[in-house]
């Protein structure tokens, strides 16, 4: 058996397939916002330093997944670092640096702030109506441990028993 490396883990990564990511990707043109982004937000190098600047197709995905599963910013991270199909889809593969939840609410307050965000909102669904679809959005749901109530008797009633 061959050793497992960065490498072999990053090819693996490619055969883990999403349908709707997949669809998604096949009928939107996301490199059609990055002018509107770079544009409306001035985004390029960080000349002041800060926050690391990911690519701003990238961050729109973000956007866009965050909406249609109605996620928090730090939902969103973890589901970014957890969800294979949802690093693919961005542009991530395994072991790159992904934006954090501060990172995700920055971009989508730069964006509300120079009104961009509903014009690429706008756009984005243009492309889905030129193919006869729209988004419905739905909810991620996990299971989760809790813990259980346990039986709780007073000593009274522990020594009738």
């Amino acid at each position: 058996m061959d050793p497992v490396s960065l490498f072999s883990i990053n090819e693996h990564l490619k055969s883990v397939k999403d349908d709707m990511l997949e669809k998604l990707d096949e009928i939107v043109d996301f490199e059609s916002f990055r002018e509107m982004i770079t544009e409306r937000l001035g985004y390029g190098y960080n000349l002041q330093g800060g926050c690391l600047l990911f690519d701003p197709v990238a961050m729109f995905k973000i956007l866009i997944l965050q909406n249609m599963y109605n996620l928090s910013d730090a939902k969103t991270e973890q589901m970014m670092r957890r969800y294979l199909p949802w690093m693919l889809f961005l542009g991530f593969e395994f072991g790159d640096a992904m934006p954090d939840q501060n990172t995700i609410r920055h971009f989508r307050n730069r964006l509300t702030e120079t009104g961009a965000l509903p014009l690429l909102e706008q756009a984005f669904d243009n492309q889905l109506e030129a193919h006869g679809l729209a988004v419905r959005a739905g909810r991620i749901v996990e299971g989760s441990l809790v813990r259980s109530p346990g039986q709780q008797l007073t000593k009274e009633e522990k020594e009738v028993m």
